[in-house]
């Protein structure tokens, strides 16, 4: 079985701005992550059918413009698909007052510009590491 963190790395919306996405998705490659990246302007449940195929750990999603506003409906619609179980990040321009409202959503994180990639892989890490021990119990 492979222990790799499974990290998707997605756009919703339709925000095309890619080339953060691309690096970050880049970086965790090279960290030893099993990475599926899609192009900009994805549907919501077109993210949630692929989370599902692909059984990922993590969904990471870029915003570079107010594309974070519908991540709480991604939120919710992966808890209608029953994945609620899979650790959510955002990273990109957030304004501060839009942070609360996604992490009362469910993302587990909010990433700003700057962020350390080593940062970003850590945190990644350790989220797919609960994600799987939550479906896997020892």
């Amino acid at each position: 079985m492979d222990i790799r963190p499974k990290v998707l790395v997605t756009k919703i919306g339709l925000d095309g701005h890619d080339r953060g996405s691309r690096i970050v998705a880049a970086h965790l490659r090279d960290a030893g992550m099993e990475v599926i990246y899609t192009p900009p302007w994805q549907e919501i449940a077109a993210v949630v059918k692929l989370a599902l195929e692909e059984d990922v750990d993590v969904i990471g999603v870029s915003s570079l413009a107010t594309d974070h506003l519908i991540v709480p409906k991604l939120m919710a619609a992966l808890r209608a698909a029953g994945l609620q179980d899979i650790a959510v990040i955002v990273g990109g321009i957030v304004p501060d007052e839009d942070e609360q409202a996604l992490l009362d959503a469910g993302v587990a994180r909010v990433f700003h510009p700057g962020t350390p990639l080593d940062e970003i892989s850590a945190f990644v890490a350790q989220a797919a590491a609960r994600v799987r021990a939550a479906r896997f119990p020892a």
